[in-house]
């Protein structure tokens, strides 16, 4: 069913905490080797340009073949978020380009992470707001045509790049691909995240050293 609208509550620390692991190398991988690789979208929603964010997500479903332009998601995100929308895989329909970007950038929302399709890479790399999506096409949705924009629901649960994705959930989205973190088990998992993070970097400090994999076997246990 579609024109349902929810809102969910914000946890601001708590996206500090996934914003501080962040700044880390590799971030989406860290996050997906310590949720036991559970939570990664499919490997075809890449961003269009290099780019990381986090974010709580405000999540968009669409009616696949009917695609409208999610401005409503606009009215109702707040900063921090990240907007995620089910746009039925649709590679040949753009649901997002540059003006929908820069408000959006208003507002404080962090990117967006589209099942489906983009456009105005340049504007969007210009102002560095972030999208993550199947393709990019020129082609827009039927909206700017019909005015037609509410035919869609917000904050409801969704499915993006083959992960569920509830309203909420955080989102840990770079240059390899996107990650879901269930708000569930978010204060756990971004713990974990943070310790694989500290103990990656000092890895990388005895890499620098010229230690053997032996070595680094045996201090760490890992690689």
């Amino acid at each position: 069913m579609l024109k349902i609208y929810n809102e969910f509550k914000r946890n601001p620390d708590l996206l500090a905490k996934f914003d501080k692991v962040l700044s880390c190398f590799s971030a989406a991988a860290v996050f997906a080797d310590v949720q036991y690789r559970q939570g990664v979208m499919d490997s075809a929603i890449k961003p269009a340009f290099r780019a990381k964010v986090t974010g709580q997500a405000i999540t968009v479903q669409l009616s696949q073949g009917d695609l409208v332009d999610p401005l409503k998601a606009l009215e109702m995100g707040q900063a921090g978020d990240v907007i995620v929308v089910d746009a039925g895989g649709d590679l040949n329909t753009s649901v997002v380009g540059g003006l929908m970007g820069g408000l959006a950038l208003n507002r404080g929302i962090r990117g967006m992470v589209v099942d489906g399709a983009g456009r105005d890479t340049d504007e969007l790399e210009d102002i560095n707001w972030p999208i993550w999506t199947r393709a990019i096409t020129p082609r827009g949705t039927h909206t700017m045509f019909s005015d037609r924009k509410e035919e869609l629901s917000i904050n409801v649960p969704i499915q993006c790049g083959g992960v569920v994705v509830n309203p909420g959930d955080f989102i840990v989205a770079d240059l390899m691909g996107v990650i879901v973190v269930p708000l569930d088990t978010a204060e756990e998992v971004v713990k974990l995240a943070q310790e694989q993070a500290d103990r990656e970097e000092e890895t990388r400090k005895w890499v620098a050293k010229g230690k053997t994999v032996e070595d680094l076997l045996n201090e760490f246990g890992r690689i």
